[in-house]
């Protein structure tokens, strides 16, 4: 797919993939992991080198009669129950469930597991392809800080526009059967796609063996209409997106007020019973807001997804 392609992973590099669907990022990515020889050329290896890759595919290689703990025993024969426990809590598997079959877990919970398990491995060069699929909104936050804290070398692919911004330095196309550096932000290569979109319509009609000046017009009017159709089902959600967080930052700063005011000694003596009440009642409250505003917001982004996807 990919041609006449030199590419060099320096210690630290932070590289977005950026490219059409089926252009070939997912090709490249598991190329550069070793999955795929390259049909001609070489992938020659840095001395020390440790390699971390995440794709949806794996979620499938997780063995459903194993618990979460086993997952990780089978990586570190060596390491001790509770500090895999402890490693396990971070990624959202507490007490039980640590223990339990993961043949019952849902999607992001088996990507969860499976980012854990790469974490675990501790690489110094990660390889991600969509790894916020499935994952809730808290996960996606998460995994956004670990990767900025990260300090190996990192090659994303995501539609997950903010997991990009967050976490790439620079950014690699891969469009035309080759792979060049891209100078612009994420916003210059919306701009690219559309453009490119355009002139591959247009292509299509010149090499369809109808010149006329009036079909390549008619051409052009159709991909500016269908750009100004996709720019409109953006934009209110890009809207709805911004407002969501602001309301989950709200949200989630009352919960962070509620805790410490819960946590002082003297609400729990009898003389403060109502109180306690009252703010443990509204505790559970903003909660579920906090939940319900989350379940939006993924909602949303899907749509967003779906709609960068259907530009491709």
């Amino acid at each position: 797919i990919l041609r006449q392609l030199s590419l060099t992973l320096q210690p630290g590099i932070r590289l977005g993939l950026l490219g059409p669907n089926g252009a070939g990022k997912s090709t490249l990515i598991k190329t550069l992991a070793g999955l795929l020889p390259p049909c001609q050329g070489e992938r020659l290896e840095g001395l020390g080198l440790s390699v971390g890759y995440f794709a949806q595919h794996q979620l499938e290689q997780l063995r459903p009669d194993w618990s979460c703990l086993r997952h990780l025993q089978n990586l570190d024969a060596q390491a001790s129950e509770q500090a895999i426990r402890d490693f396990l809590g971070g990624f959202g598997f507490v007490g039980e469930q640590a223990l339990a079959p993961v043949e019952p877990f849902s999607g992001g919970e088996k990507a969860r597991l499976a980012l854990a398990m790469l974490v675990w491995l501790r690489p110094n060069l990660l390889l991600l392809d969509e790894p916020t699929n499935h994952l809730d909104l808290d996960m996606r936050r998460a995994l956004s800080l670990a990767l900025q804290d990260y300090e190996g070398a990192l090659i994303l692919v995501s539609h997950d526009r903010h997991l990009l911004r967050s976490s790439c330095d620079e950014f690699l196309l891969v469009y035309g059967g080759t792979a060049k550096p891209f100078t612009g932000d994420l916003d210059d290569y919306r701009r690219w796609l559309e453009q490119a979109n355009s002139e591959r319509g247009t292509d299509n009609s010149e090499s369809g063996g109808i010149n006329s000046a009036q079909n390549r017009r008619e051409q052009k009017r159709q991909e500016a209409q269908r750009r100004n159709q996709l720019a409109s089902l953006r934009r209110p959600l890009e809207q709805a997106v911004r407002k969501l967080e602001q309301q989950i930052e709200k949200s989630q700063q009352r919960l962070a007020e509620l805790e410490r005011e819960l946590a002082a000694p003297e609400l729990y003596e009898s003389a403060h019973k109502t109180r306690l009440k009252t703010l443990l009642q509204e505790q559970g409250e903003q909660r579920r807001a906090l939940d319900e505003l989350e379940n939006r917001w993924l909602e949303l982004q899907e749509e967003l997804e779906t709609i960068a996807a259907t530009a491709t």
